[in-house]
């Protein structure tokens, strides 16, 4: 595929900022679907090098979702986010120049060693793993040549619109899905305990396991629970104060998600930058093209969440405020009811809402453990489960499976369609033309044979509805002027002929006129966003990244862990966290109440031990791998 750079577009005001709504895919079905509900990017793993093991695709695959993607000018972002070893620098490259020739628009890019890489000038992403929170972090990242930089999930409102004003690029912020409870990038809890490197795209997720609260002599200071797994990011009325903060591309988390949570999330997230863009004055805009029409009300709480938290995008939040989910790390589901009383594998229930057959209900026993059961049959406000139970009267039920939303999602739920005017006219006495111009201006133009000559009956519907016929095309008719006199005749067939050469060459022109972005320039002279050396927690995994940062006088001390593993002798730092568990518990130290816990607090599970440390000057906490524990 070549690429062609035009001339930047005159008719939109330079004052109109794009916003752009990023969605997860899986895999290629997920990224049309999350196209077809209205998202303005999709981020895809490809077939290595992505912080996704569990979600790699075939480059020829990437190719299908390319070309569905830019007849929507939506665009197509591959991650390659993980950090590469020095065996894997030439494969690196290899697959990256296959990614440009299919058109890919960025790539989302944790290691700069990509920054020293023999690859085509394709825009490059800098991904969450680069663990940016700091206005020096992000012009350091700009100055490398990076087009648009992702945030790091913990910033408050204030501190991303500090960001924003430091560089002149996009800043993309998460905005939905799962918390990592590390700042990303700096997490390697899994790789010390298990071998398995979240910079790999291998994490093991310790911050999901259940582990016991103890003091220094191992006495339990609370019943175990998922002290470290924190609640789903939901911003979804926040997108108003995220855009006037500066944030221009919003993005879901969730490249391990299903398609209905796909779906769900992308049309609750894309409807709401609708109304905010109307509600803008001209100052916001979409960055794709289409109108979409649901076959479903989006509903975020009906889909996969361990329940909701803002997280810090307001400051620090209030002791009140709870940000982990530490009954499970799994959904429980919406709320549904109450048990009245129990007969074997019935259930009287006080519901909320209706119940169906095959919907799936969940609760916690008395131990605290969450059980689920499918339901068989529901009558007269019985329930009737499919298979034994031990549940209690008063006993919350929540519900995981709503069969008959599942109905509704397992349909079409979306069409999304490119609105187009089209123009009916003569030429001259022997020809006619049709002209078709999409939303953003692009049009194209065919004629046709057709002699004048008189009709027996109007002729202006019937020949608005040749020209409607749009089906199996991404296209809709929003508009004819037809300049045609209604008693002048057209036959059906020729005009049917020219619908569709029109609508082949309004293909091929949007396709040539489809705009890249490129790879910015790398300043002669960058300065560091670090006083100190660089050191394992800065991910520097091989010669080409070594030799980025040696060209700017930048000093490397020590590589990445994963290539340059630390002294099993001394305390290892796993991961540093905005979360504070002592917070969580109401036992803050900056309060009264903070005595209520001794010091130093550790997390215990099977085979491993964390020694948790505070910094309450800065607020942070730190997950220690104490030498003593191995």
């Amino acid at each position: 595929m070549k690429r062609f750079q035009l001339p930047e577009k005159t008719t939109v005001s330079p004052s109109e900022r794009k916003l752009e709504l990023l969605a997860p895919a899986r895999d290629i079905a997920i990224g049309r679907q999350a196209i077809l509900h209205g998202a303005d990017a999709v981020y895809v793993g490809a077939e290595s090098f992505g912080a996704r093991a569990a979600a790699c695709n075939p480059v020829d695959d990437l190719a299908k979702l390319v070309e569905f993607a830019h007849s929507y000018n939506t665009r197509i972002y591959v991650t390659l986010n993980t950090l590469i070893y020095d065996d894997e620098l030439l494969a690196a490259e290899k697959l990256i120049r296959r990614l440009y020739d299919i058109g890919i628009d960025a790539l989302i890019v944790q290691d700069l060693s990509v920054l020293r890489m023999d690859i085509p000038p394709i825009a490059l992403h800098a991904s969450t793993q680069c663990d940016t929170r700091t206005p020096e972090k992000a012009r350091f990242l700009q100055d490398c040549g990076f087009s648009q930089i992702v945030l790091a999930r913990e910033l408050s409102l204030e501190e991303v619109r500090a960001v924003v004003s430091a560089v002149t690029v996009p800043v993309e912020v998460f905005v939905h899905g799962a918390l990592c409870v590390s700042y990303s990038g700096d997490c390697q809890a899994s790789l010390f305990a298990t071998g398995r490197s979240a910079n790999r795209g291998e994490c093991a997720q310790m911050c999901r396991l259940p582990y016991s609260l103890t003091d220094a002599d191992g006495r339990k200071l609370a019943p175990d629970a998922h002290y470290l797994s924190l609640r789903d990011m939901n911003r979804l009325e926040r997108i108003g104060d995220l855009a006037d903060a500066g944030v221009s591309s919003f993005k879901i988390e969730g490249r391990l998600k299903d398609s209905d949570y796909v779906r769900n999330a992308v049309a609750a997230y894309s409807q709401a930058i609708d109304r905010v863009i109307a509600a803008s004055d001209g100052r916001y805009s979409r960055s794709s093209s289409g109108n979409v029409e649901y076959a479903f009300e989006p509903d975020v709480s009906r889909s996969f969440n361990r329940r909701f938290t803002s997280y810090f995008l307001d400051g620090r939040p209030s002791q009140s405020e709870r940000l982990a989910s530490l009954e499970s790390p799994k959904w429980i589901g919406v709320p549904v009811g109450t048990v009245i009383s129990v007969r074997g594998r019935s259930l009287k229930v006080d519901s909320r809402e209706p119940l169906n057959n095959g919907d799936g209900l969940g609760y916690f026993d008395r131990d605290g453990r969450y059980c689920g059961f499918r339901v068989n049959k529901v009558d007269r406000g019985v329930v009737y489960a499919a298979s034994d139970i031990r549940i209690e009267a008063g006993t919350k039920l929540y519900r995981n499976r709503d069969k008959v939303r599942d109905d509704i999602m397992s349909g079409e739920t979306a069409r999304r369609s490119v609105g187009l005017k089209a123009v009916l006219r003569r030429v001259d006495s022997d020809r006619i033309s049709l002209s078709f111009t999409d939303e953003c201006g692009v049009m194209a133009e065919q004629t046709a044979v057709c002699c004048e000559q008189p009709a027996r009956s109007p002729q202006l519907q019937s020949r608005q509805g040749v020209i409607a016929k749009l089906g199996g095309t991404v296209y809709r008719l929003a508009a004819v002027d037809d300049r045609i006199p209604d008693d002048s005749f057209v036959a059906a067939s020729v005009l049917a002929d020219l619908r569709r050469r029109t609508v082949a060459l309004l293909d091929n022109t949007r396709k040539t006129v489809y705009r890249y972005d490129y790879r910015r320039g790398e300043l002669a002279e960058i300065k560091s966003y670090s006083d100190r050396p660089l050191d394992r927690h800065d991910n520097v995994a091989n010669r080409l990244a070594r030799k980025f940062y040696a060209d700017h006088g930048i000093a490397v001390r020590e590589g990445a862990a994963e290539v340059d593993m630390p002294d099993r002798q001394s305390d290892r730092r796993v991961m540093t966290t905005r979360y504070c568990l002592r917070r969580e518990l109401g036992a803050c130290l900056r309060t009264a109440a903070g005595s209520r816990l001794p010091s130093p607090l550790f997390l215990r599970a099977a085979g491993v031990e964390y020694r948790l440390d505070f910094d309450c000057a800065g607020c942070r906490m730190m997950v220690m791998l104490p030498a003593s524990a191995r």
